[in-house]
């Protein structure tokens, strides 16, 4: 499979994986060109490509690692609190912001698949729901999501219905 590829299908949810993992939009951008930058470089070691989605997410999951190794060799850690509240983090883009205000049934999957990486039918399974259900949530919770970065952050849609463009929102704003 070309890079182009496995571009186009997992573009976008790597890079909101990634984000919701550092919650920096500068470190974000640097971990999700390095990961594609990994994934064009070692594709070929791919066997089975059916594999090929938990393959490039661990590619991510390793390169969060890297940056957050590197990450504490310069910086000293003065506060190890994990309960972090959310508006720490508002600044980027209302991401978490959007997802807390989610519907939970719309919430619920948006985590277990994007977040935590696990597999529709194993949502389904989880949930104690079919998996056309998990599907249909999903579409409607990217909906939800894709209106609500539209609103607020003036995000744009291109062609193919991706969120495109930069922040344009008071909140945003650094």
């Amino acid at each position: 499979m070309e890079t182009q590829e496995i571009w186009d299908r997992f573009n976008n949810e790597v890079y909101f994986f990634i984000l919701k993992k550092v919650n920096d939009k500068t470190a974000t951008g640097d971990i999700f060109q390095n990961t594609f930058l990994k994934v064009h470089k070692n594709r070929s070691q791919l066997q089975d490509e059916t594999k090929l989605r938990a393959w490039v997410f661990q590619i991510a999951r390793n390169e969060i690692a890297n940056h957050f190794n590197k990450e504490s060799l310069y910086v000293a850690k003065t506060h190890t609190d994990t309960d972090t509240p959310l508006q720490n983090y508002q600044h980027i883009c209302c991401f978490d912001k959007f997802i807390t205000d989610l519907p939970k049934i719309y919430r619920d999957v948006i985590e277990l698949v994007y977040i935590q990486g696990k597999k529709q039918h194993e949502v389904a399974e989880i949930l104690n729901i079919s998996l056309v259900n998990v599907k249909a949530r999903i579409r409607r919770a990217k909906d939800i999501l894709k209106k609500n970065f539209n609103e607020c952050c003036k995000y744009e849609l291109d062609k193919n219905d991706r969120l495109t463009g930069e922040s344009n929102c008071a909140v945003c704003q650094d």
